[in-house]
């Protein structure tokens, strides 16, 4: 009784792993075949899509936001005495941002209106002396009338015999000096006239133009911002600091104009138009799709414009695929802030012009 026991629990003991077995070798049977099956029908699937869409739009991570920026530099030298605006202020076109000493340019100011008035009260002088001459040929006139006629009755007398030789030479020589007074009153009117030229005295249009000049650098004293945008690197911009003509004590950032400077492969730009659909995904904003379309293509790759270009007159050239920076612009504002420098990911899609 125990011996049977023993075998049928023994027989059920080894028959059980054959039972276990069989499934798993009917299910390898079929799933060979359907993986030998899927596995090519999915690859064939990929690759068609692949085909029949990777023609119709390029993308390039090779793209950043940019945006204009003004580097604002004082045009006339002196000590900041002043500062109205800190990095991320907004500011308006036209707002002050920071004011440079006046006092000199005030004091320059001062002078050049001095050595305006003298040049104008010169020249007032000039023409008083030039009008005097007109008088003085006058009366240089009458004069030599005057000893003509005396001359013409010495010699009247002299033929009679009722005068000397010598008083008809001394009447003689009188009118030769009377001709000398007229000749050195027209000379002198002359120059006269000569100083007083028609229009303007170029005397008192160069006082003038200091003058100008003077005002203008003063009113340079007050710097203010060339348009609409976000102060930046204006921290070390401080009260008592020497402000030199062109060197940049701040940077303006126009918040309004961001666009997207996309650099693409040369065998991809040939196929680009200004006006085709783009988008752009920004690395800040994940998630968030903005619609936007080419406005401009570069008119050289960016090797071009290089500090230094690259030179390939040797013999050990090797070709690389050179990038051109395409612009690429918004359709709308943005609803979120395109800060210069951004990364980002851009689209263009062929043969969809927005024109």
């Amino acid at each position: 009784m125990n011996r049977m026991t023993t075998e049928k629990l023994t027989g059920t003991a080894t028959e059980s792993p054959e039972i276990e077995k069989a499934p798993q070798r009917n299910l390898k049977r079929y799933l060979r075949p359907i993986l030998l099956f899927i596995v090519p029908a999915l690859l064939l699937l990929g690759g068609g899509y692949y085909w029949l869409t990777s023609g119709a739009s390029v993308s390039t991570d090779d793209a950043q936001v940019k945006q204009d920026i003004v580097s604002v530099s004082p045009q006339v030298n002196g000590q900041i005495v002043q500062v109205f605006v800190r990095d991320g202020a907004r500011v308006k076109r036209g707002q002050l941002l920071f004011r440079i000493d006046p006092q000199p340019y005030r004091v320059a100011l001062e002078q050049a209106e001095a050595q305006l008035a003298t040049a104008r009260l010169q020249t007032h002088v000039l023409q008083t002396t030039a009008a005097g001459t007109g008088g003085d040929i006058t009366g240089a006139l009458a004069n030599l009338q005057i000893k003509r006629n005396a001359l013409g009755r010495q010699q009247a007398l002299l033929n009679k015999g009722f005068t000397t030789r010598a008083d008809y030479e001394d009447a003689l020589n009188e009118v030769r000096t009377a001709e000398t007074d007229l000749s050195d009153a027209r000379a002198r009117a002359a120059n006269a006239s000569a100083a007083v030229a028609p229009g303007e005295q170029p005397q008192v249009a160069q006082a003038q133009a200091a003058v100008d000049k003077a005002r203008l650098d003063l009113s340079r004293t007050e710097i203010r911002a060339p348009m609409d945008g976000v102060i930046e690197n204006a921290d070390n911009l401080q009260v008592g600091q020497m402000a030199v003509t062109g060197i940049g004590m701040m940077s303006l950032v126009h918040s309004r104009s961001a666009w997207v400077e996309a650099n693409f492969k040369e065998k991809d730009v040939g196929r680009m138009v200004p006006g085709e659909r783009a988008t752009v995904k920004v690395d800040a904003y994940p998630g968030q799709r903005f619609e936007a379309h080419i406005q401009s293509i570069g008119a050289g790759t960016g090797s071009e414009f290089s500090l230094l270009p690259a030179q390939n007159a040797n013999g050990n050239w090797v070709k690389v695929t050179q990038r051109v920076p395409v612009r690429i612009v918004f359709d709308a504002n943005p609803d979120k802030p395109m800060i210069a420098g951004l990364s980002v990911v851009a689209t263009v899609y062929f043969g969809d012009n927005k024109k």
